[in-house]
């Protein structure tokens, strides 16, 4: 499949066939996840892979979303900070937070690839999963990602999405159409 043709079918798939994907792809859905840019090239990020159905069944109690129970792996991805805080202090949390961004952007464009389905959820109890899954309580949980092939019925279609030219500006935040920049000579200065 052509990239653009990855990035523009992607979507948030909620309705799942009872056919389990083989463990094979869920894996090569995690090392494309392992090659986002990271900060400093810390590798920041793990991966808990899932499939026991009691507790899918409770992750998706603890994130108050009924179709992840139909799905046949899980994916938590978690983050450990403690490096980052060393070397980055209070930029850190950013720096974690666009791993994880693009590290889970990866993984949902390998699924898509693959013409399987996910969905990036983000809400959920901490608490309860740490509990469920023996989380140290250190490590953050970024996400929980479904995996399952998608129900035939269900067509993969994604919600419409802004309009490019609503979605940038020119030389300064604000500035709609595009002028020529000003070149500054040092003798200006």
């Amino acid at each position: 499949m052509k990239f653009d043709n990855i990035i523009n079918t992607r979507a948030s798939i909620k309705r799942y066939s009872s056919k389990k994907p083989p463990i094979e792809k869920v894996l090569q859905a995690v090392e494309s996840a392992t090659h986002a840019p990271s900060p400093g090239n810390l590798h920041l990020l793990k991966y808990i892979i899932i499939d026991n159905v009691d507790t899918i069944y409770e992750i998706s109690e603890a994130c108050q979303q009924e179709f992840i129970k139909k799905a046949p792996f899980l994916v938590i991805v978690c983050s450990d900070s403690q490096q980052a805080k060393t070397m980055y202090d209070e930029r850190a949390k950013t720096y974690i937070k666009q791993h994880a961004g693009a590290s889970i952007e990866n993984f949902l464009l390998k699924i898509t690839e693959m013409k399987l389905a996910s969905c990036w959820v983000g809400a959920f109890s901490d608490t309860t999963i740490k509990r469920i899954l023996n989380i140290p309580g250190n490590i953050e949980i970024e996400a929980v990602l479904p995996v399952a092939y998608q129900l035939k019925t269900e067509s993969k279609k994604q919600k419409p999405k802004i309009q490019l030219d609503r979605a940038f500006f020119f030389h300064k935040y604000g500035e709609k159409f595009k002028t020529p920049l000003k070149r500054v000579r040092r003798t200006d200065l």
